[in-house]
């Protein structure tokens, strides 16, 4: 016996909403509630990016030690890396109709990874790699609260994990040259 199927339709009455409030661009009603959370979610993850780009780019230039013009070279490729992360993140924001949070006051607050001042070479590692595992988790934990609310930003999301998790599997080979 055939199994009985619903055939797919799409909602008129979302189509109907589509149709109203231009301003709002692709933010349609489908975005519900969650519009403002998924906002603040990637404000959080702008600012840790933002903190990565610092702190990178501050070992790009502070690495010495046997190891460290290549090395150094790696932490720059990775600044810009998070830089281009932040930048998506931000134009994500603007097109949910929020606003990117690039204040430097309270960036380390709302940053999920940390800043730090270390100045040998295997400790720049070992703070680099401690955050990509906070932003690989940060990453994975916000791709399950997007799910099946936003598409758009979990596919964003799951193409900078990609990146983040490259980052953090280099920086535990660089461990052993170090």
């Amino acid at each position: 016996m055939a199994e009985q199927r619903t055939p797919l339709k799409l909602d008129e009455a979302g189509l109907n909403a589509a149709r109203s409030d231009l301003d709002d661009g692709a933010v349609t009603p489908a975005y519900g509630p969650w519009r403002d959370d998924i906002v603040g979610l990637l404000n959080g993850a702008l600012a840790t990016e933002l903190t990565c780009v610092l702190r990178y780019r501050r070992h790009h230039f502070m690495a010495n030690g046997l190891e460290s013009p290549t090395i150094a070279e790696e932490f720059l490729v990775h600044a810009n890396a998070e830089l281009s992360h932040a930048d998506r993140l931000a134009q994500r924001i603007v097109q949910l109709g929020g606003e990117p949070d690039f204040n430097p006051a309270g960036l380390l607050e709302r940053s999920h990874a940390e800043y730090d001042a270390v100045n040998d070479l295997k400790g720049m590692i070992r703070s680099n790699l401690i955050a990509e595992r906070v932003a690989v988790e940060t990453y994975r934990q916000m791709i399950k609260l997007v799910a099946d609310k936003d598409s758009t930003t979990r596919r964003l999301l799951e193409d900078i994990l990609a990146d983040e998790e490259e980052h953090a599997d280099e920086l535990k080979d660089w461990m052993t040259r170090a």
